[in-house]
C-alpha cells in the first residue's frame, strides 16, 4: 500500500517523511536559538565595553572623539580580515536584502567576525543578516548529520534561520513572515518551508521567554518603552502618514543609490581584495567623521552610528527640529557607507529608524503623537528599505504594542506609500544594487 502524500507538497514527501522534518525543525530551533543568544550577547558585551567602559576607563564620561572615529576604523579593519581571509566573504551583502539561501558551515567563522566588526564597532547595519546566516548553519549541520535529500535540506536549512531571529524580532510571526515575503524560503512548496521553520521559531523563542519557573534566556523587548496611548484614528493622521511614507521613501532611495555606487566603485578596484581593504577602511572612516561631526552640530553620536534600534525612543523624543535633521542626514549618509563600503550587516533598523526619524519632524511640526510616529515610520522605513510590505507593519504593530493598536491603520497607509513610491521610482531608473 502506498504511502499517503503531503497534499500540495513535492511527490516525493510522504507524511512520516514531512513529520519528520517537522520534528527536525523543533530540534534545530534549541541550538540555534543558543548560539544567536550567545552571539547577540557577546555582540551587546563588546560594545558595552568599547562605548562605556573603556571612555570610563580613559577618563571621559562619554566616548571621546577618537574613539567615535577609531572604533569603526577599528571594526573595518576586522570586517575586511574575514572577507579576505575566511571563507565566505563575511556573509551577504546587506545591499542585497536581509539574507541569502542556506549557508555552508564553512562559512560561519567569516560571517561572525564581520558581523562582530560591523555591529560592535559601530557600523549602521542591524543584526538580522548574520543570524540568519548562522541559524542556516545549524540548520544545515543537522541536515548533514541526519542525511536527507535536496527538498528536506532546503526546509531545514531555514528552519534555523527562523529560530535564530524569532527574539529579535518578537516572536515566531514577524520571523516567519519577514523570511517567507524575502523570498528566502522560494523553491520549496510553501507549506513543508513554514511549518518546520515555525516550529523552530517557536522552540527557540521558548528558550527566551522561558517556561513555566524558568525565566528564560531574556529576550530583548522589541515594543518601544515610555510610549503614550493613541486612542482613535484621525483624518489629519492617516494623510500625514502617506506624506511620511513618500518622503521616507525618497530618503531611503537616495540612501541606496549612493550606496550602489560605492559598491560599484568597490567591485571596479584594480586591486581587488587591497581596494576591497581600503574601500571598508575608508568607510569606518566616514561613519566616525560623521558621528562626530553630528555630535559637534548638536547631536548624539551613538544615535548616528549602529543599527538604531535603541535610539528609537531618543530620536522619537527629541524636541528641536535642527537636531532632528542633524541626526536624520548623519545617519543617512552612515547608513549608505555602511550599506555600500562592504560592511556585513542587515538593512531592517537603520532604515527603520530613518523613517521614525521623518515621522518625527511631523510631531514637532504638527502635534502628531509619537506613538503614531514610531508605528508610520517604522513601517515606510522598512517597506522603503526591504520591499517588505506585510513585514513592515507587522513588525511596526509590535514596536508600539498595546499602546498604539488604533495606529496600525495609518501604519499601513505609510507603509503602502513608501512601497509604490519606491516602486514608481525602480521603474524610471534601475535599481542602484543592481545596476552595480
Amino acid at each position: 500500500m502506498a504511502e499517503t502524500r503531503v497534499h500540495g507538497e513535492n511527490p516525493e514527501m510522504s507524511v512520516r517523511a514531512y513529520l519528520r522534518l517537522v520534528l527536525l525543525g523543533a530540534l534545530i530551533g534549541i541550538p540555534a536559538a543558543l548560539l544567536a543568544a550567545l552571539f547577540l550577547a557577546f555582540v551587546h558585551e563588546l560594545e558595552h565595553w568599547l562605548w562605556d567602559v573603556l571612555p570610563h576607563a580613559l577618563g571621559a564620561s562619554s566616548p571621546p572623539w577618537y574613539l567615535v572615529i577609531g572604533l569603526p576604523v577599528v571594526g573595518a579593519a576586522l570586517v575586511a580580515a574575514a572577507r579576505a581571509l575566511l571563507p565566505g566573504d563575511g556573509g551577504h551583502e546587506p545591499l542585497k536584502g536581509i539574507g541569502g539561501g542556506p549557508t555552508p558551515i564553512e562559512y560561519a567563522p567569516g560571517i561572525a567576525l564581520a558581523a562582530v566588526g560591523t555591529l560592535a564597532f559601530g557600523a549602521v547595519l542591524g543584526p538580522e543578516a548574520p543570524l540568519i546566516a548562522l541559524g542556516s548553519v545549524v540548520g544545515v549541520a543537522v541536515t548533514r548529520m541526519v542525511k536527507l535529500g535536496p527538498p528536506g535540506s532546503a526546509v531545514l536549512g531555514t528552519a534555523g534561520s527562523f529560530s535564530a531571529i524569532s527574539a529579535l524580532f518578537g516572536g515566531p510571526l514577524v520571523a516567519g513572515m519577514l523570511l517567507l515575503e524575502s523570498g528566502l524560503a522560494m523553491g520549496a512548496a510553501l507549506l513543508p518551508t513554514l511549518l518546520p521553520g515555525l516550529v523552530a521559531a517557536a522552540i527557540g523563542y521558548v528558550l527566551f521567554v522561558g517556561l513555566g519557573a524558568w525565566g528564560g534566556l531574556n529576550a530583548t523587548a522589541i515594543a518601544v518603552p515610555g510610549l503614550p496611548a493613541y486612542d482613535g484614528t484621525h483624518v489629519l493622521d492617516l494623510a500625514v502618514a502617506v506624506v511620511i511614507g513618500v518622503v521616507t521613501a525618497l530618503v531611503i532611495a537616495v540612501v541606496r543609490r549612493a550606496a550602489g555606487g560605492l559598491t560599484g566603485l568597490g567591485r571596479g578596484h584594480r586591486h581587488g581584495r587591497r581596494g576591497m581593504a581600503m574601500l571598508l577602511l575608508a568607510g569606518g572612516l566616514a561613519v566616525g567623521l560623521l558621528a562626530q561631526a553630528a555630535r559637534a552640530l548638536g547631536g548624539n553620536s551613538q544615535d548616528v552610528l549602529f543599527s538604531g534600534q535603541v535610539s528609537v525612543p531618543a530620536i522619537v523624543a527629541e524636541k528641536s527640529v535642527a537636531v532632528v535633521l542633524v541626526v536624520l542626514g548623519a545617519k543617512a549618509l552612515a547608513y549608505a557607507v555602511s550599506l555600500g563600503c562592504g560592511f556585513r550587516g542587515g538593512p531592517v533598523f537603520p532604515a527603520i529608524f530613518l523613517g521614525v526619524a521623518v515621522a518625527t519632524l511631523a510631531t514637532i511640526g504638527f502635534g502628531v503623537s509619537p506613538t503614531l510616529a514610531v508605528a508610520v515610520g517604522a513601517a515606510a522605513g522598512m517597506a522603503a528599505g526591504t520591499r517588505l510590505l506585510f513585514s513592515s507593519v507587522l513588525l511596526a504593530a509590535l514596536l508600539v504594542g498595546r499602546q498604539g493598536v488604533d495606529a496600525v491603520p495609518a501604519a499601513v497607509l505609510a507603509a503602502a506609500a513608501a512601497w509604490i513610491t519606491v516602486a514608481a521610482l525602480d521603474r524610471r531608473t534601475p535599481r542602484a544594487d543592481d545596476a552595480s
